[in-house]
């Protein structure tokens, strides 16, 4: 889960996942030039994937789609049901709706495609650690948008009252983050220093067992604490 400043490591530990040896060994070069950055690992099925999130227990992982043995969809949604606290970035060639939608669903905080230059990567896996969400503002409003029409919570979770699991300050930080805005802006709008709205983050992660913006977004969403008027983006 992402952590504040005071207590985060010295670098962001990234488990790699592509069914291509020369895209794996090009990626860890990249991003272990970054003196924040460390891979500690790759797989090259969905299967060697969970088993390595398991046991090396990474900040960020890097997943592809269209994986040999379990997919990155089905590689995710195994990941983020037994370590609900780490982050996945789906990095694809596949950018239809129906994948954006499915990762997403799985647990995916970010959805990037391999078109994306070095440098871009390499500042998505650092916004996710910090636990913003990795879509542009237009995608993000129309996964959202999809999510908030047409997906369900069990019973008994969409009737879980906001004010047993989050805070009114809480909440207020989180439908800003539906809309977009970056940690400096929600300062900005309620008043705070971004130091705090960090804390909230953390907390409102914390309290909903979710590692970014994005799933914490879709749980409010499902629980029925956030709709469609409150993803009005700035």
């Amino acid at each position: 889960m992402p952590q504040s400043d005071s207590v985060r490591p010295n670098k962001i530990r990234v488990l790699l996942v592509d069914d291509h040896a020369v895209v794996r060994e090009g990626t860890a070069e990249l991003l272990n030039r970054q003196p924040d950055i460390e891979v500690i690992g790759a797989a090259g099925d969905g299967v060697a994937a969970v088993e390595m999130a398991a046991r090396l227990q990474p900040d960020v992982v890097l997943m592809d789609i269209g994986l040999p043995v379990l997919d990155g969809i089905a590689a995710t949604r195994q990941i983020k049901a037994t370590r609900p606290t780490i982050t996945v970035l789906a990095l694809t060639a596949h950018d239809e709706d129906q994948y954006v939608f499915a990762l997403l669903k799985a647990g995916a905080a970010g959805y990037l495609l391999k078109t994306i230059r070095g440098k871009e990567l390499v500042e998505a896996i650092r916004a996710v650690y910090r636990g913003e969400a990795v879509l542009h503002p237009a995608v993000a409003k129309k996964v959202l948008g999809r999510f908030a029409t047409q997906t369900q919570e069990t019973k008994a979770e969409a009737q879980t009252p906001v004010t047993e699991t989050l805070s009114e300050r809480e909440l207020e930080v989180l439908r800003l983050a539906g809309r977009g805005l970056s940690n400096k802006e929600i300062a900005d709008r309620l008043v705070l220093s971004p130091r705090t709205v960090q804390a909230h983050f953390a907390n409102i992660f914390s309290k909903l067992q979710v590692g970014s913006r994005t799933e914490a977004v879709l749980k409010g969403l499902k629980r029925r604490w956030l709709n469609l008027d409150d993803l009005e983006y700035k």
